[in-house]
């Protein structure tokens, strides 16, 4: 994929935006209906700060810990917090009710854990379902098989509700392998969304990133996880 020329934080929100918006006008799908999530892990405070003013409206972070100190300190900055790193059992508390969406439940066990903490917090927790497509062992995530016999379990889980699927491909220097997998991905979403049960909509495609984002939405996604795309490689 191309770079922007500029590096700076702002150029680089604009091409994001720029190439997001031309693969959506290709794939023939309405202007906005894909949203950046700007991948924000080891980034700091004044670099979010910048971002926010180049037109940021989501920020997504993958460590509780680094992610607490971030939400206290843009408080009341127009922003919305996704949760997209691996989520501990042991951490749901600290996270139910702080951000606006889970990208990462992986198990039922999770979402179990996450309804009782939202139904305490008296919140409705907004969850994506992890899909691991490929069963690979150094990933977690639901299996596709096993996703339609759990749905009426997870859609009757009162305080959760599940908005849709993410998955991340096996990594590839090649954006065009990535495609197969955000195909199936949409392709498993629309199967199981003909199934109406409880709080389960499953709408939400996240996938895609700063490699393959265009990909992604040429394929169906409805939010992109880009961080080295906006604020460069990092550390950690």
């Amino acid at each position: 994929m191309d770079v922007p020329v500029s590096g700076s934080i702002s150029e680089n929100i604009r091409f994001v935006l720029e190439q997001i918006r031309l693969a959506t006008r290709q794939a023939g799908r309405p202007e906005g209906s894909v949203r950046l999530v700007a991948a924000t892990k080891s980034v700091g405070l004044d670099q979010l700060r910048e971002g926010i003013a180049s037109g940021l409206t989501i920020l997504g972070e993958n460590r509780l810990q680094e992610a607490l100190p971030k939400v206290e300190g843009l408080r009341g900055a127009p922003v919305q917090w996704h949760f997209i790193g691996h989520l501990q059992r042991r951490k749901v508390r600290s996270v139910v009710g702080v951000f606006d969406l889970i990208h990462s439940v992986d198990s039922l066990e999770l979402a179990e854990e996450i309804e009782k903490r939202a139904q305490e917090a008296g919140v409705r927790q907004a969850v994506l379902l992890e899909v691991n497509l490929e069963g690979e062992a150094t990933k977690t995530g639901f299996r596709p098989g096993e996703l339609e016999g759990l749905l009426p379990r997870l859609g009757a889980l009162p305080h959760v509700e599940v908005k849709g699927l993410m998955a991340i491909p096996p990594p590839t220097s090649d954006p065009e392998q990535s495609r197969p997998y955000f195909r199936r991905l949409r392709e498993l979403a629309e199967r199981l969304s003909h199934q109406s049960v409880g709080t389960v909509s499953l709408k939400e495609l996240s996938m895609g990133m700063s490699s393959d984002y265009a990909v992604a939405v040429e394929e169906g996604a409805t939010m992109v996880r880009v961080g080295t795309a906006i604020f460069g490689a990092r550390r950690g």
